[in-house]
């Protein structure tokens, strides 16, 4: 029987946010309104009956970060064991009950997704959780069974659901990962041993890209993490949107940001030179048990986790430079370079401390100099680039890989590999009123090609448009040249979004 697969990536499902009153767009993004649940179950409807019809079985792999651990603040009443003040005002963190009780709260909130997966096991179709960096959690066999329990599937249908740690092979000739692991700033030391311990409890190690989710973006509700032209932005950039949005909703921002930021660093740093908790009785058995949930070999899952980039944290200044810190420390130091300059001068001669401004104001071109020339490097870097796409066609003998995580969908050659991200479908607004959509809901499809040859699985994009009842090809924006730069195509993906949006409100 032939098999059919289709990869969605990047669902971001949460709780559900409620309206506040006092801040209309704080978090606008995360309500009920803009679920995409109604058009993930028409998908894999349409999806099943396509491959029931032809006699094949449908494969649905949700590539990494269909949940979201992030961006949920909800505490339980009363909770298990005290929770600290920290989590109180930014999250629970990731202790097993803690990961539990957030996946309770997507489940209650998600009942649609959660029925029409249960639907495809039951059909005898298989359904493929593989983890990203904003569901890490879900390593915990609690935060599993929850899932498989919310999926009300018999008994005998319970082989048709599995989880994979960070990627999962297709029909031999696909490999489907996140591509976090190849993102210095999302992926941790160890992939195979994911958990450490925190004042003698267990906890799953979250990189440098969680811990500044939950800890800064969680206190500026205005900044949608699923986009990132909404965090990521020039000095003049961020300016403008605080004078525009948060003037007077939160006009203590910078206050927020420069004290999220240090605590983003002490955490992301304490827990990056903790070691992995491993049990060296069960190293083999754990590899062994990754290796046939991916549908690998153990030599497949070692290879693999050697092939993901290391940990930005092996470069401080890296990350003291995507928190904003470095600018941070250097105008502070600025401002007492000036004063000290202001007070041995009045040893000799009184003068007002306004004077002050003059030393820092022949300072200011320096530090602004400065600013402009730090670009930020998330996501600057290809995922896969052609190095890492000889290593996994060696590894693994596929002539594809299919990745996420960046949200842009794209289908390209790399060496030996054609190399496609699926996209997203998360709810992503050019701004927090959340008029303007970005990208479009995109997904891989891996079958048999159409033309009735024997040349084996066929790759492509497709897209599923918000209220469809039928797919449609997706056709992607021109590169300006095969090595354009991933930032080039970004604004291309935006403007050709941006244009839809526009047409769809004028009725065009």
């Amino acid at each position: 029987m032939a098999v059919q697969t289709i990869v969605l990536s990047d669902l971001h499902l949460a709780d559900a946010e409620a309206v506040d009153l006092s801040r209309p767009m704080w978090k606008a993004f995360k309500r009920r309104e803009y679920f995409v649940d109604a058009d993930v179950a028409a998908l894999l409807r349409h999806s099943a009956d396509g491959a029931e019809a032809a006699g094949d079985t449908l494969e649905v792999v949700f590539n990494g970060d269909v949940f979201d651990f992030d961006p949920i603040l909800r505490m339980p009443d009363p909770p298990p064991s005290p929770i600290h003040w920290l989590s109180r005002l930014r999250g629970l963190g990731t202790e097993q009950w803690m990961s539990s009780f957030k996946i309770g709260l997507i489940i209650d909130d998600h009942p649609e997704f959660f029925r029409v997966c249960g639907e495809m096991a039951q059909r005898g179709h298989q359904v493929v959780f593989v983890m990203g960096n904003h569901d890490l959690e879900l390593a915990w066999p609690q935060v599993q069974d929850k899932i498989r329990l919310a999926l009300t599937i018999s008994q005998n249908k319970q082989h048709n659901v599995r989880f994979c740690e960070w990627f999962y092979l297709s029909g031999a000739d696909t490999l489907i990962t996140h591509g976090h692991v190849f993102d210095s700033y999302c992926t941790v030391p160890d992939l195979i041993n994911p958990l450490i311990s925190v004042r003698g409890k267990a906890r799953v190690r979250l990189p440098f890209g969680e811990v500044a989710n939950r800890f800064m973006l969680n206190g500026m509700g205005f900044f949608n993490p699923h986009a990132t032209a909404n965090y990521i932005m020039s000095a003049k950039q961020y300016v403008r949107f605080f004078f525009k949005y948060m003037v007077r909703s939160q006009p203590l921002l910078l206050w927020t940001w420069f004290w999220s930021a240090l605590a983003t660093l002490l955490i992301t740093f304490a827990d990056f030179l903790r070691p992995a908790l491993r049990d060296p009785l069960t190293v083999e058995d754990k590899v062994a048990a990754i290796a046939e949930r991916a549908r690998a070999t153990p030599a497949m899952v070692r290879q693999l986790a050697a092939a993901a980039v290391p940990s930005a944290c092996t470069n401080p200044l890296a990350i003291v430079r995507e928190l904003w810190l470095d600018r941070a420390l250097l105008f502070m130091a600025m401002v007492y370079a000036a004063f000290q300059f202001v007070v041995w001068i009045n040893f000799v001669w009184p003068i007002s401390p306004l004077w002050t401004l003059l030393p820092l104001s022949m300072l200011f071109p320096l530090f602004l100099s400065y600013s402009f020339k730090v670009k930020p490097e998330t996501f600057v870097k290809p995922l896969i680039d052609s190095n890492r796409a000889e290593w996994i066609a060696r590894i693994t003998g596929a002539k594809y890989a299919v990745v996420g995580h960046t949200h842009l969908p794209e289908l390209q050659r790399i060496g030996p590999l054609y190399v496609c991200n699926a996209g997203f479908w998360s709810p992503a607004f050019a701004e927090p009123d959340c008029k303007a959509r970005l990208g479009t809901q995109s997904y891989a499809r891996i079958a048999a090609a159409g033309d009735g040859s024997d040349s084996g699985r066929e790759l492509q994009l497709w897209e599923w448009p918000p209220g469809a009842d039928r797919p449609k090809p997706l056709n992607l924006p021109p590169r300006a040249t095969p090595s354009g730069s991933f930032l080039a195509v970004v604004a291309q993906v935006a403007r050709a979004a941006t244009t839809r949006k526009s047409k769809a409100v004028r009725g065009e």
